[in-house]
């Protein structure tokens, strides 16, 4: 499997976007990488806070035309993260952080659609108060971005070191 993973990392694209000292290659795909996270989990986060009333009282459904942005920084993130993540296969892949992270990006994910579902496709959204269970989701959903951002930065410092063997970060 790490001889299928080293071979992913030397594919001539691979090579370039690590080697590179092109603007184009790593600091791009990082960047858009961070462009996609900061537009789903940062418009997350804000209908999160205003389901757990931290927000001025104000109409909840006219935040359901927030889910298209989302959805696109979902897709930029699916996209550059796959690409980074073979780019650096045999270090992503061997980390337990890594794994962590992806279990809360898919969790948040998940959360959208339920959120959707039972929220903002509840006729009664913005004639009664938000049921607890709205609250709970907003509160799972937050939790899950956070955890899936702090994963990811963590990445760089637990666990295999990229490009040095058998050096790991402890």
């Amino acid at each position: 499997m790490m001889d299928f993973l080293v071979r992913l990392e030397n594919l001539p694209f691979c090579v370039w976007l690590h080697e590179s000292s092109s603007i184009w290659a790593f600091p791009m795909f990082l960047f858009l990488h961070t462009l996609g996270m900061s537009m789903i989990a940062g418009i997350s986060a804000v209908i999160d806070i205003v389901f757990l009333g931290f927000w001025p009282k104000m109409p909840i459904k006219p935040l359901e035309r927030l889910y298209p942005l989302m959805w696109t920084g979902f897709w930029i993130n699916a996209v550059t993260g796959t690409v980074l993540t073979i780019a650096d296969a045999s270090t992503r892949l061997a980390n337990p952080v890594f794994y962590i992270k992806m279990t809360f990006v898919f969790a948040g994910v998940a959360l959208l659609v339920v959120i959707r579902r039972k929220v903002f496709r509840n006729p009664e959204v913005d004639r009664a108060p938000l049921s607890g269970s709205a609250k709970g989701l907003a509160w799972a959903s937050l939790i899950c971005w956070l955890g899936a951002i702090t994963a990811g930065r963590l990445l760089a410092y637990l666990g295999p070191v990229s490009g040095v063997g058998n050096l790991s970060n402890h």
